[in-house]
């Protein structure tokens, strides 16, 4: 039996243990930062704020506690936002033993350093290190949606993701591009919110499709001048991961990008998350940082970029896209 710790109580998080408990054959723990969430969700077996309506297992420790969640745990699955992942894993680094692999199911990219996630885990510890990514919403796997996603790391590594974690309902194909797959999979949260614009100004479906094809264009072109390779971004964790977080109805990263369309206010629009997060509004800028250093064009990600913080008109962003010069596709 395996023991797997998840650190992030999260939505995505708590799906992940509701999963990993269905699946059977594991010692689980899950980890929250907050105390009274992790009282809560040991008492009633519910994460009201970030997952309401699923059930945790009884078998799953809920603790607050880091340590008694993370030491002699085989696998430790981080889940938390992107912004405090350096933080969290300065604290789990002396708790680890040589051999306890990490793995990094959060998409999103390092504001200040612009380093992908596994590369933050990586700068603070040798222990081995793999990535989950790929088309998920975190209701519809803790529900037993059939759902695929990517295990990325060495051989070795993204095997043993592969094994501890596939079930019935959780097919995992493995890939050793960690490049692409995280890059898919932070990146698609900037065209998701983008999409959410084009929802939100009632453009019609040609210009979401418009938007969503040259999405892709764009991601892939900044992840593989960052070392990804190009077919991976036509996988799981590219194309699959865009379009579901585009069109899906479950998607925050959509969601704010629509109330964004719709005139409202970024401040107002997370105030109103009650702690959950769109990583897209945070991985926009870290793109921008990224593009500039490979010499990457990303108009869409800019036009994002100048509504997140510059409080640009979306129909005047919609209308500068559209209105560049011609060329090949």
């Amino acid at each position: 039996m395996s023991r797997i710790a998840v650190v992030g109580a999260g939505a995505w998080g708590t799906a992940l243990a509701i999963s990993l408990a269905r699946r059977g054959g594991h010692q689980l723990a899950l980890w929250s930062y907050s105390a009274e969430l992790a009282e809560e969700m040991s008492e009633t077996g519910v994460n009201s704020q970030f997952l309401p309506g699923y059930t945790v297992p009884a078998g799953v420790l809920v603790t607050s506690d880091l340590s008694r969640a993370v030491v002699d745990a085989e696998i430790v699955l981080c889940v938390t936002p992107s912004e405090f992942m350096r933080g969290v894993m300065v604290q789990i680094v002396p708790l680890l033993a040589p051999g306890q692999i990490v793995v990094s199911a959060t998409k999103g990219l390092e504001q200040a350093s612009l380093l992908r996630m596994s590369q933050v885990i990586a700068s603070v510890t040798e222990n081995p290190c793999g990535v989950l990514s790929g088309p998920t919403f975190a209701a519809e796997v803790a529900a037993g949606a059939p759902t695929a996603i990517v295990a990325a790391g060495t051989p070795e590594v993204a095997k043993t993701i592969q094994h501890e974690f596939s079930s019935p309902t959780l097919r995992i194909y493995t890939n050793e591009d960690v490049a692409g797959v995280e890059l898919g999979g932070a990146l698609k949260n900037v065209i998701a919110l983008a999409a959410g614009v084009v929802y939100g100004l009632d453009m019609g479906y040609n210009t979401a499709a418009a938007l969503i094809t040259r999405g892709i264009a764009e991601i892939t072109r900044l992840s593989v001048a960052c070392g990804g390779r190009k077919h991976t971004l036509a996988g799981l964790s590219g194309v699959g991961d865009l379009v579901l977080t585009c069109t899906g109805s479950l998607s925050r990263n959509r969601m704010v990008g629509i109330e964004l369309g719709r005139g409202r206010k970024l401040n107002q629009i997370l105030a109103e998350m009650n702690g959950k997060v769109a990583e897209g509004v945070l991985s926009t800028d870290a793109a921008l940082g990224l593009a500039a250093r490979y010499g990457v064009e990303m108009p869409i990600t800019e036009q994002m970029d100048a509504i997140l913080h510059r409080g640009k008109i979306p129909k005047e962003a919609i209308h500068e896209l559209m209105t560049r010069p011609g060329r090949n596709e």
